[in-house]
């Protein structure tokens, strides 16, 4: 979200998206929403997002965006969009307007909101919901959309659709992955969305790596060496020592740009610990978090 915010909003919700100056730019409130989370003690969003925007007026607006990522339903999920959101306004100040993404596979489950009250009284709140199932059996559209985000979709509802079927997810993050090379797109935006793609559409290590070899062949055809470069040389030198090695930095190159593009400065200064690690499984398990990770703390925590 952080690094597709626009994209995000224009995606889900073109209404709010077209009400916001982006000239203006937006800022990340990480810190702000730590405190929220520590304060309304409602548990951990795992990809809650606290950004602060400016509308066409003028005015500043906070916007709380909640996402679903792990593909379950969450009965306490409207309580916990109501506590993040009055916790906002009572410790700050700031009228803010919450958003959900729901990426689980139940089709009844639509949380629009909570609310209690009895005897005349009556407090709550009401958000708006993207569900991305809704997607399903439009994935033609999904693929001819120049909007990033809608390339994450496509990959989401492709990773549930071959859960049991390895080849054929295999074929389809192929067709998605080379897809990102015809978009005229800027390399950060297809290394970002090739991350999100690689962990969404995980494959055995079998495919994995024959995925990983056509890469090599097909970024070597178009000369747009975005993603593995490093995995490339690696494998001119024929020696599994450098095959090994040349994952290592392109994993260190991976958890490198994730932190630095979710955390700034503070992130890129965990690479000291993060470089200390030779362990190709606990670097891939790294990466992955890394693209949940609700807080550089929590990332931090898995390092110590």
């Amino acid at each position: 979200m952080q690094h597709f915010l626009g994209a995000v909003l224009a995606f889900f919700f073109p209404d709010l998206h077209d009400g916001i100056d982006w000239s203006k730019g937006y800022e990340s409130l990480d810190k702000e929403f730590q405190q929220i989370v520590a304060d309304a003690k409602a548990g951990r969003g795992l990809a809650d997002k606290l950004f602060k925007v400016w509308r066409c007026d003028g005015r500043e607006l906070w916007l709380l965006v909640h996402v679903e990522v792990q593909g379950r339903v969450e009965r306490r999920f409207g309580r916990r969009m109501f506590r993040y959101n009055i916790r906002c306004f009572e410790m700050y100040d700031r009228r803010v307007v919450s958003l959900a993404i729901l990426c689980d596979d139940a089709p009844d489950w639509r949380p629009r909101g909570f609310a209690y009250g009895g005897w005349g009284s009556r407090t709550g709140i009401r958000f708006p919901t993207f569900k991305l199932l809704d997607y399903a059996g439009r994935e033609k559209e999904l693929a001819a959309s120049d909007n990033p985000v809608a390339q994450v979709v496509l990959a989401h509802l492709e990773a549930q659709t071959t859960r049991s079927a390895p080849e054929g997810r295999r074929d389809s993050k192929v067709r998605l992955v080379k897809g990102l090379y015809d978009r005229c797109w800027l390399p950060a935006d297809v290394r970002q969305l090739f991350r999100l793609i690689d962990w969404l559409m995980e494959l055995p290590t079998e495919l994995q790596d024959g995925f990983r070899q056509e890469l090599h062949k097909f970024e070597e055809e178009r000369h747009m060496p975005y993603i593995t470069s490093v995995e490339r040389l690696a494998k001119k030198e024929g020696r599994q020592e450098g095959r090994q090695e040349g994952a290592r930095a392109e994993l260190l190159g991976t958890i490198r740009a994730g932190l630095k593009d979710k955390f700034g400065s503070a992130g890129v200064r965990l690479m000291v610990k993060v470089r200390a690690i030779s362990e190709l499984p606990r670097l891939r398990t790294l990466a992955r978090v890394l693209i949940k990770a609700e807080s550089l703390q929590a990332f931090r925590d898995l390092l110590d």
